[in-house]
């Protein structure tokens, strides 16, 4: 007999070693959809403790991109591990529905097509465009892997959500949050709308900056204030401006009072210019020969009067603290239309604050002949005509500006009517402040930022100049301003039509039907409400379960950072207002996707990456994996680079958990389980050792540090399990009898071992998960999905002599024998470890625990023979290890007749069947009982 493999228990499995995800994941999702795998999941957690994560919609435009994937996949592994936590984790997926991108593009269709825009058919055709939206974003979020509720998602263009939305604005009122005013709020004249902050990103811009003289109205006045007589020329204050458009707005001058402003004697003119800034701007404006005149606080200066350069109006001096000296002159011209420093000074002194420009920021009537009907944009060259000798200088100015997040085109901030929530009304901003603080913020500097945030923020302007969204549905007095004293009523019965028949219902109103002769009197709004009111509205919906959830308070949101201005914020001001409290209990802020260098991703730069092609070239167990294994509270780096280097760490997973499976074919759990008492020690250890991994991956999850579970087992496959373990246990899984005790207490330990590796994956690496799960044997259920954390695991028993220390120092000895066999083989010195012969020169504590292991020691090495000999004996030639203390190692080829079946040298002849060619162990496992393992 020369052929011994068939006296092998050689592995072998149907998982196969390449994974072929982007094929196979499409079977797997047919699987579930056949078996409606949600469900499944939601009747066997259905009496388990409620954990809700609420879905921050995404918007229903356009296909999903790289950063859609990143957060649906984190929202995917928290659901998916809080189900494997014992607790019911249901998921509805949403989606934002109305607002002006929907309207932008019908808009464009109905352009192309020259139709007459008709509201309620413009309605409808948002309505199907974003339908079918959902539709195709639906299918590509499933395509992810991610299981939810996707037959009944959260849309807010449903009639009953848009309802709902209103039953939230109509509590806003009841509490006296809602007021109208005429002041500056963000307005994109592309939009033709007010936009909220989180509508709003800053780009670098170029403006024209300038240096403009206003003239003193009352030449003596000032005199008398700088204590100065006898002066030939006119006196002038100079400004300073980014916005020369701004000018026709212009009503005040601001100085600050705690700085000093002097009166500058120049040829032909005096000035007045801020103390520390004089020399600077008089050497900017060309003026070598000056004389300082007096110096004063500014201020004495308030209400002095000074003639506006080009309109026939006086402009009083104001006082603001707002005024700095980073730029300018320490004089800035005030134009309440224009902004809400202006606004708030203006409000204070009283000055009126009129119209300048329209909706589409052209000047209206009656500003200046020159300026009638012309776009702000190209007003600069009549400004600085109409300006003349009075403008000094100007510059070209590179600074961040605001633009329109979806137009990308500078904004402009303007006073128009508009409907707001007071922030500080029922001390509602710092009731924000104190639940923020009640909130667990990871990454923690979040807190802050939102804390920051909230302090700052103006009242939220929910007004939008739009069509497509849920109506303000109020009757004001077109005189007064006063709401409509059975207003809260009207709304009651407009919410029961607007749940039968949309948001339609309350455009069809006609107002006399409604309010009778009283109607004459009062205006209907036809504003919409901004749709970070109506996202954060959802805190209503029926996605809740009220009797478990009081008041809705979701356990956790996780969103992009620029939720802090957006979801996050509407959310937490609409449920500290009407329910006292926040809406979530954890809120998670994730980076954007950006390429290996850092670049946020760009069409026009051409470094975008689509989630379709890495699922096709790599699969989306790739991508979630990419996910996972990213820090997430950073910008995530994605490239093929790193796709490749994230399918490694995948392919390290995948082969261990094949290895582990290829070794359990002719393995029965029902009869063939080795209780603990009757293993190995080593494989105690190696559950001991999951058992330790499954308590770092369990916590971690619960943390939510993915990247630390990839860590955990990465780790835990490629060193402790294929280095170590599975290194080791190949001699006794596939030398001894198939039916050896030893064999059977291994399989145990690998069937062990699997049903836990298999639970850590499922929520990160789901398809896999649930193709290793069909071919595990012994499985009750059909899914791994509605499993928990595996609990047969047990640790290694304290009383162990070859407890966890001594493993650890083993593993360390290991690893420095494997460094010299590598050697040794570079060299020719031995062709496998095999023919080697180990000599350990080791201290005495160490020899006496590796002689616990008795004959079974070269296992360990996997070596076919060991000695172990005093430190102090080591020849010269013998090997110093640096990590291990007192240890030399020294290797050479053995001598002896090699064994065709399990290829150890020995080194013995009478240790040889001489017929048979193979070695007594060997014998005794294939003729005989098998030989007898106690430790390896």
């Amino acid at each position: 007999m020369t052929n011994y493999k068939s006296t092998l228990n050689l592995p072998h499995t149907n998982f196969s070693m390449k994974g072929n995800l982007s094929k196979k994941e499409i079977e797997i999702l047919k699987k579930w959809k056949e078996n409606n795998i949600y469900e499944i999941i939601r009747k066997t957690k259905q009496k388990k403790e409620k954990f809700f994560l609420h879905d921050g919609p995404p918007y229903a435009n356009g296909n999903i991109h790289i950063g859609h994937a990143v957060n649906k996949i984190l929202k995917d592994i928290i659901i998916k591990s809080k189900n494997m936590s014992g607790y019911n984790a249901p998921y509805t997926p949403s989606w934002d529905c109305h607002g002006l991108p929907i309207e932008h593009k019908i808009e464009t269709i109905n352009s192309k097509s020259k139709n007459k825009r008709n509201f309620s058919s413009f309605r409808n055709q948002c309505r199907e465009y974003a339908n079918q939206q959902v539709k195709n974003q639906k299918q590509e979020f499933i395509r992810l892997g991610i299981l939810g509720d996707w037959e009944h998602a959260y849309l807010t263009m449903n009639f009953k959500n848009e309802a709902r939305i209103l039953k939230v604005f109509s509590k806003m009122i009841k509490l006296g949050y809602v007021y109208r005013d005429f002041k500056p709020v963000n307005w994109c004249t592309d939009c033709k709308s007010a936009l909220a902050e989180a509508e709003v990103e800053y780009y670098p811009k170029s403006s024209v900056s300038a240096y403009i003289k206003f003239q003193a109205l009352n030449d003596d006045i000032i005199k008398k204030i700088f204590k100065v007589s006898n002066l030939n020329y006119k006196i002038y204050i100079i400004i300073w401006t980014t916005t020369l458009w701004s000018l026709p707005a212009n009503k005040a001058i601001a100085l600050n009072p705690h700085f000093n402003y002097q009166l500058i004697e120049t040829q032909k003119q005096i000035l007045i210019l801020s103390e520390k800034l004089t020399k600077k701007n008089l050497k900017k404006f060309g003026i070598k020969n000056w004389t300082i005149l007096s110096t004063i606080s500014g201020k004495l200066l308030e209400n002095t009067k000074f003639l506006h350069p080009f309109l026939n109006i006086n402009v009083p001096i104001v006082l603001s603290k707002h005024v700095t000296l980073d730029l300018g002159t320490g004089a800035v011209h005030i134009a309440p239309e224009f902004g809400m420093d202006d606004y708030k000074i203006s409000k204070k002194y009283k000055i009126s604050i009129t119209k300048t420009i329209d909706g589409n920021g052209n000047y209206i009537s009656e500003i200046h002949p020159k300026l009638n009907g012309i776009n702000l944009v190209n007003s600069s060259k009549i400004i600085k005509k109409l300006l003349d000798k009075y403008l000094i200088k100007t510059e070209i100015l590179t600074h961040n500006y605001p633009h329109c997040w979806r137009h990308r085109t500078p904004i402009i901030f303007r006073a128009t009517q508009q409907w707001f929530i007071a922030m500080d009304h029922k001390n509602l901003r710092n009731n924000c402040i104190e639940q923020i603080k009640k909130v667990q913020w990871i990454p923690s500097w979040s807190k802050d930022n939102m804390i920051n945030m909230i302090s700052n923020r103006p009242d939220w302007c929910i007004s939008r100049q739009r069509s497509w969204g849920v109506p303000i549905t109020i009757f004001f007095h077109e005189k007064t301003g006063k709401l409509h004293p059975k207003l809260l009523f009207i709304i009651k019965s407009v919410i029961k039509d607007v749940k039968k028949n949309g948001i339609q219902s309350w455009f069809d109103i006609n107002s006399k039907n409604l309010l009778g002769k009283e109607s004459k009197d009062y205006i209907k709004t036809e504003d919409i409400l901004d749709i970070w009111f109506e996202s954060g509205s959802i805190m209503i919906s029926d996605i809740y379960d009220e009797k478990i959830h009081n008041k809705n308070i979701s356990d956790i949101y996780i969103e992009g950072s620029d939720q802090h201005r957006g979801w996050f914020m509407s959310s937490l001001i609409i449920s500290t207002a009407i329910n006292s409290i926040s809406p979530y209990r954890t809120v998670i802020t994730h980076g954007f996707a950006v390429d290996e260098k850092g670049k946020k991703m760009s069409k026009s730069i051409g470094n975008t990456i689509h989630p379709n092609y890495v699922i096709k070239k790599y699969g989306a167990d790739i991508l979630r994996l990419w996910v996972a294994s990213t820090d997430y509270s950073k910008d995530l780096s994605i490239s093929d680079i790193i796709l490749k280097q994230i399918s490694d760490t995948y392919r390290k997973i995948r082969n261990t958990a094949r290895f582990l499976l290829s070794n359990l074919y002719d393995f029965c759990p029902k009869t063939e389980i080795i209780s603990s008492k009757n293993m190995l020690i080593l494989d105690r250890w190696a559950i001991n050792k999951t058992l330790e991994t499954q308590k770092k991956i369990i916590k971690n999850y619960e943390n939510y540090n993915f990247h630390d579970v990839v860590k955990n087992i990465t780790y835990f496959c490629s060193i402790e399990m294929s280095s170590f373990y599975l290194d080791i246990i190949k001699d006794r899984q596939y030398l001894t009898n198939s039916k050896n005790i030893a064999r059977k207490s291994c399989q145990t330990t690998m069937y062990l071992i699997l049903h836990a590796l298999v639970r850590w994956i499922t929520p990160i690496l789901s398809f896999t998960a649930d193709e290793l799960w069909d071919h595990l044997p012994g499985k009750k259920e059909d899914f791994v999905f509605t499993e928990e954390w595996f609990k047969k695991l047990f640790y290694l028993k304290k009383e162990e002599k070859m407890n966890n220390q001594f493993w650890n120092t083993l593993i360390a000895i290991k690893t420095e024998v494997n460094k010299i066999l590598d050697n040794a083989r570079k060299y020719k010195k031995i062709g496998n470890s095999l023919e080697s012969l180990v000599i350990l020169y080791i201290d005495e504590d160490i020899q006496n625990m590796l002689k616990l292991l008795k004959n079974e020691l070269k296992f360990l090495f996997l070596v076919s023979k060991i000695q172990i000999k005093n430190y102090y004996s080591a020849p010269h030639y013998a090997t110093k290890s640096k990590f291990v203390k007192h240890l030399k190692i020294y290797v050479e080829k053995i001598n002896g007749i090699k064994c065709m079946r399990c290829w150890h040298i020995i080194s013995k002849k009478e240790d040889i069947d001489n017929k048979l060619k193979i070695c007594k162990r060997c014998v005794s496992n294939v003729k005989g009982p098998g030989e007898n393992r106690r430790f390896l």
